[in-house]
């Protein structure tokens, strides 16, 4: 199985918030113990979905439950500047297009018990390979192997690829920059989210200055 390194400033840079995404993962379990299939996704992008996914999926696996990230985000994935491989690897697109087997992209970390599978060549269709039944197949033969599942999506806000991946797990998040994302785009996803008919588990907010003294001072959030 190839193997994928996490590059050591990044894993540094991530471990400074490792408390908050250790709360999280507990809210998660404590919502229900049959939900291992969670989506991230955002309004918009460079909003912090990928990088709550990474962390999300990083809390699992230091807790001793063997867990996959999935990048589901094969439109404009930026994991790749997480992740480093030695060796030649194929991904999630390369799998649901039916031109490899999901063992050559199904790889191991310099984290114990995380896995994880890149998005892997991007797509002319994106939205055609995610309904495609090797998605939904895949998802529930990993869902055998691994305890939780953390599936990075690309953004709700801008294309339909989250409401399909969502429809294939058991649960999603939603993750909402301060200061930039507007009530009514949260809601909106929101609603989008839930009319899937599966769990929504809330909105993480990112990039929420902690040391500012008033809690509506920081920006649009909240704003129409």
């Amino acid at each position: 199985m190839p193997t994928l390194e996490i590059a050591q400033k990044k894993l540094e840079f991530i471990k400074k918030t490792e408390e908050y995404y250790n709360a999280l993962c507990t809210n998660i379990q404590l919502s229900g113990d049959k939900l291992k299939v969670i989506s991230v996704t955002s309004v918009n992008p460079g909003e912090g979905k990928s990088t709550t996914s990474i962390n999300i999926a990083l809390s699992f696996a230091r807790a001793g439950y063997k867990t996959l990230l999935i990048d589901g985000d094969i439109r404009n994935s930026v994991m790749s500047g997480v992740f480093k491989s030695r060796e030649k690897i194929t991904g999630l697109t390369e799998f649901l297009s039916g031109t490899t087997d999901l063992s050559h992209g199904l790889c191991d970390t310099n984290i114990e018990n995380l896995f994880v599978v890149q998005s892997g060549s991007v797509s002319p269709n994106p939205a055609a390979l995610l309904q495609s039944k090797n998605f939904n197949d895949m998802i529930e033969t990993l869902r055998k192997y691994f305890d939780y599942i953390i599936v990075d999506t690309a953004p709700i806000g801008i294309v339909i690829d989250a409401a399909i991946i969502v429809q294939k797990c058991d649960a999603s998040i939603l993750v909402a920059e301060a200061g930039v994302a507007k009530r009514r785009e949260v809601q909106k996803a929101k609603s989008q989210l839930e009319h899937t008919g599966k769990p929504f588990l809330g909105v993480v907010l990112n990039k929420f200055d902690v040391q500012r003294e008033k809690y509506g001072s920081y920006g649009n959030y909240g704003k129409k």
